[in-house]
């Protein structure tokens, strides 16, 4: 049985994020409905945190306050927070999972920054080669699992390999799915298209049994649910996510636009109400809040810039899943006690980074 979240204490970067601190707190009070074993160390201004925690009266129990007067900026680049992080929300934050005060981190701040220092930090697990952003997207059958979203921009072969067994032991410990399906994203199916870095994590993956391995898809098969895993470096990853957020915008914009053009139109929409609310609680994006950095010894979770109370609560539930069912430690264990690459092709050639977001 997985470990109850009775024994978790979860670090929050309270300052990270354009609605924080109030999102921070308030989606830190939600999670504690879903799990009340939870306890919190926030991370921020004291003199800020102090009142607004002192509204939320369950919380004061289950809650510490770790002064850190500064802010890492959104403007701010990764090889910066190395060096000017000192003192900061979301260093401090880290500091406390590394010196074994907390379980996981959540921050909603400087992607870039996060990462870099997560690294730094919480080092990386032996034998991975390159850092993953994984995420869930929502699609027709459910939910699908992509990676990377940003963290390398150009991979190898051998580097998609491991994001493909990275993502397939995500997918069995959170989301209790036994086989998951892995697909890599490409220009076509035909196994003739693409690059050679393609083809040959392609013959990696299937050589792996530890891996579903079921082909090349293509981008409109992401939504159709082709593939419980989705495997890509992490500059087509973002590029499919931001035109995914900007796809779901422009649906709602023009849905509204639409509907409200004449008025047998906005009695259609009163009529219609009941299945757009059903819609927009599928495609919600807070639903699917939380990235987490695959590839670190610990418990790292990105959460949205725009994150409310909902989306934060989100993010936070992520982190309990990956804590309560393992899944660190059994990837600790894929990428060190087992052999995990098999012989790689002559043409491999090292990864080139570096994060974008």
């Amino acid at each position: 049985m997985p470990a109850s979240a009775q024994s978790m204490t979860l670090a929050l970067d309270a300052m990270g994020g354009d609605l924080a601190p109030d999102a921070i707190l308030k989606g830190a009070n939600l999670a504690l409905r879903r799990h009340p074993g939870l306890r919190f160390l926030f991370f921020g201004d004291e003199a800020v945190l102090a009142p607004r925690l002192s509204r939320l009266k369950k919380m004061q129990h289950v809650s510490d306050i770790v002064h850190a007067p500064h802010v890492i900026p959104a403007t701010m680049s990764a090889s910066q927070s190395l060096r000017q992080s000192r003192d900061t929300s979301m260093r401090m934050a880290l500091e406390a999972v590394a010196e074994g005060r907390a379980d996981a981190v959540i921050s909603a701040g400087n992607t870039g920054a996060l990462m870099a220092l997560s690294k730094m930090i919480l080092k990386m697990i032996p034998g991975v080669r390159r850092p993953a952003i994984t995420a869930l997207f929502p699609s027709y059958t459910g939910s699908v699992i992509m990676l990377d979203l940003g963290a390398t921009l150009e991979c190898d072969a051998a580097t998609l390999y491991q994001f493909g067994l990275m993502g397939s032991t995500f997918a069995q410990t959170v989301l209790g799915w036994n086989t998951p399906s892995v697909g890599l994203l490409n220009v076509g199916e035909e196994h003739q298209k693409g690059h050679e870095e393609l083809k040959e994590a392609a013959a990696l993956m299937a050589q792996d049994t530890r891996i579903h391995y079921t082909g090349f898809l293509e981008s409109n098969h992401i939504s159709q649910g082709r593939a419980d895993v989705v495997v890509t470096d992490g500059f087509t990853g973002n590029v499919a996510l931001k035109m995914a957020e900007g796809t779901a915008d422009l649906i709602n914009k023009m849905t509204k636009r639409a509907f409200q053009h004449t008025p047998l139109a906005k009695l259609g929409y009163v009529l219609a109400r009941p299945a757009f609310a059903k819609l927009r609680g599928q495609l919600d994006p807070r639903r699917y809040n939380g990235a987490v950095f695959l590839g670190l010894q610990k418990t790292v979770i990105k959460s949205h810039g725009r994150s409310d109370a909902v989306g934060t609560a989100t993010a936070i539930g992520v982190a309990v899943d990956m804590i309560q069912y393992k899944t660190i430690p059994l990837m600790i264990q894929r990428f060190t006690e087992e052999s995990p690459l098999p012989a790689l092709p002559a043409s491999v050639r090292q990864p080139q980074a570096d994060l974008v977001l």
